[in-house]
């Protein structure tokens, strides 16, 4: 739904991550209702390759990762929040530095996407990077997680059997394996 359809909009709750508002909308037919939606300011996510991605199977680095909302633990892509300003790509090399203290001499796009646009506005922008150069971590302090290396063919295997559930990494991660096969 454009911003025109926004006929008024009322901010219910307004947090670290996300905040909350309840908005007055015209509908395509000319309807209004209300809706409420979930502002985020967005955020990037990257399919790290450790290893040249035109080798035979690859290795990718994928974060097993604690998640309240998930009950459990998750394998994710690197992935975080933009800053008021930031670009896509800066956020993309500083959350791929921070989480797994890797740098990358090359990132490139692969999409963006919208998470659950049904209640949220929160868009994702999805890299690759590969040229690798390995470091320290340096996760928040509400991060709990542990890298993985994992073959490219294994992560695809993983998303087939429902072992990786993190929508961002299975569409990264399709993605990537596409884009190696010049599909």
């Amino acid at each position: 739904m454009s911003d025109d359809a926004r006929i008024k909009s009322t901010r219910i709750h307004t947090g670290r991550v996300i905040n909350l508002d309840v908005d007055l909308v015209r509908y395509p037919n000319g309807a209004t209702g209300e809706l409420e939606i979930i502002r985020h300011p967005g955020a990037s996510a990257i399919v790290p390759f450790l290893s040249d991605p035109a080798g035979a199977d690859p290795q990718v680095l994928l974060l097993k990762q604690y998640r309240y909302a998930a009950s459990g633990t998750l394998y994710e892509i690197p992935a975080g929040r933009l800053e008021p300003g930031e670009l896509p790509e800066a956020c993309a090399r500083r959350e791929l530095l921070e989480e797994t203290g890797c740098t990358a001499t090359s990132m490139t796009p692969l999409t963006s996407m919208f998470t659950t646009p049904g209640f949220t506005d929160e868009r994702i922008h999805l890299f690759l990077a590969t040229g690798i150069t390995r470091g320290e971590a340096r996760p928040e302090a509400d991060e709990f997680m542990e890298l993985e290396s994992i073959p490219l063919s294994k992560a695809l295997q993983m998303i087939e059997r429902g072992e990786i559930q993190d929508a961002k990494t299975a569409l990264g991660l399709l993605f990537a394996a596409g884009f190696r096969s010049g599909r």
